[in-house]
């Protein structure tokens, strides 16, 4: 009979812990306020102009006014969870000329809130948005230009998450920051990733908003579910024999950039199955960047959630109505429920992935010219257990998976290496699953 019950218990928790959601990633999405969203968007809006170039002495107007706002945000914030943010300036002298966008000297500042982890202190997820904003030239940094959706959005949907998030404890440390010089060249991204690295912090991803208020796209599609999540196919800090390698083993939609939107994909489609994550194989849209390329270039995971459907008079544009058309960034074009649904769905994985253990850092595979592929992995603290997961070689997303506990190799049978990708993710006690480690090692 004790045989027995303890059989059931055993059930009972790996039922629980690997069937069911965590019901807290449901409150997460409901605490998450479009009022509180408008808000602060309307508040950036008004700050006439954010341009990097901007005025930085007035108290209402430029992007000095614009980043100490923020900085209070984050400071409010803190104060109302016993601090615990680590709220700071991090900051680049520009020098006039270092680009076609940097007619002066210039101090590009980023404002920063860090929400230390409580078991992995020095790993940290990142969720950025812009602060600055433009016109029609990018040099005019003195005309009027709002940039509610580009990006008062992101940034607003930054705060947002801050406010949410900082009411739970992670064991790994989340950042939630503003970053300046987007338009003049990713000049901010740049400066903060080059800090990081000086800093000895153990990045493993930025989930990048830029524009995530905007349902009324300029090709006439309506839609305030449908987003896109941009990710390069791997990294370009790889080295040769790397290269060398995915020739014969695969891996070329496989880097760690393309694994963080696949895990955004999936938590999104569990949590809010209303919403149509798109999956898009590139670094960003056609010919144009982000501010998560520049911790790409660095060697970090990045990518960019936005919108799926843009309206390019309400980009970039100077205020004006031409042949009927309403040009311009402003206020009344951003729909604050999307803004909202688009933060949720930061946050949700924020929580996730700071609540999970860490990834595997070593996963090997064998199996060539045998029925069955073998993979083995290194052990992680915190791990309760591991899932294998595997696609078809043409497959966007992990559409088959395993638990299998605690052992650090296993067999799957009858599954052939050589139809099929793989890779192996961390399971933590609450469910919560590290990314997935696609194999770096071959053994026989």
């Amino acid at each position: 009979m004790k045989t027995y019950l303890s059989f059931l218990f055993a059930l009972f928790s790996f039922s629980v812990l690997f069937s069911q959601t965590d019901s807290r990633l449901y409150d997460i999405i409901n605490a998450v306020s479009a009022e509180r969203i408008k808000g602060d968007i309307t508040t950036l809006a008004n700050f006439g102009t954010r341009h990097t170039l901007s005025d930085t002495i007035s108290q209402t107007r430029g992007i000095g006014a614009a980043r100490r706002w923020i900085k209070s945000e984050f400071e409010k914030i803190s104060s109302n969870c016993n601090d615990c943010l680590d709220v700071f300036y991090q900051k680049d002298l520009v020098k006039k000329g270092e680009g076609s966008r940097i007619v002066k000297d210039v101090w590009v500042v980023n404002v920063v809130a860090v929400q230390k982890g409580t078991k992995y202190p020095n790993r940290f997820i990142i969720m950025s948005g812009d602060i600055d904003s433009r016109v029609s030239d990018p040099n005019d940094f003195t005309s009027d230009s709002p940039g509610a959706n580009d990006n008062a959005s992101g940034m607003a949907g930054t705060i947002e998450a801050a406010r949410v998030l900082s009411k739970y404890q992670f064991e790994s440390s989340i950042i939630y920051v503003g970053l300046s010089g987007e338009e003049q060249g990713l000049y901010g991204g740049r400066g903060l990733a080059a800090h990081a690295k000086k800093e000895g912090w153990n990045i493993f991803g930025i989930i990048n908003n830029d524009m995530i208020g905007n349902i009324t796209g300029v090709d006439g599609v309506v839609s305030n579910r449908d987003f896109r999540i941009f990710s390069e196919p791997v990294p370009p800090t790889e080295t040769e024999e790397q290269r060398r390698a995915r020739r014969f083993y695969g891996g070329e939609v496989d880097g760690i950039s393309r694994q963080l939107a696949r895990y955004v994909h999936k938590t999104t489609k569990t949590y809010m199955p209303e919403m149509n994550p798109m999956m898009i194989y590139r670094l960003d849209r056609f010919g144009r960047g982000g501010h998560h390329r520049p911790f790409n270039d660095a060697g970090f995971a990045g990518i960019r959630i936005m919108e799926a459907h843009e309206n390019y008079t309400q980009q970039h544009q100077d205020i004006r109505v031409e042949n009927g058309i309403a040009y311009g960034d402003v206020l009344e074009h951003v729909n604050f429920e999307y803004a909202k649904k688009l933060t949720a769905v930061n946050a949700i994985n924020l929580a996730s992935i700071a609540w999970a253990p860490p990834a595997p850092t070593t996963v090997e595979i064998g199996g060539i010219v045998e029925p069955s592929a073998k993979l083995k992995w290194n052990k992680v603290e915190g791990a309760v257990g591991y899932k294998i997961y595997w696609r078809d070689t043409t497959s966007p997303t992990w559409d088959n998976s395993k638990y299998v506990g605690n052992s650090t190799e296993y067999m799957l049978n009858g599954i052939v290496i050589d139809n099929f990708l793989f890779g192996v993710a961390s399971v933590g006690k609450d469910g919560h699953e590290s990314l997935v480690t696609f194999p770096n090692k071959i053994f026989r």
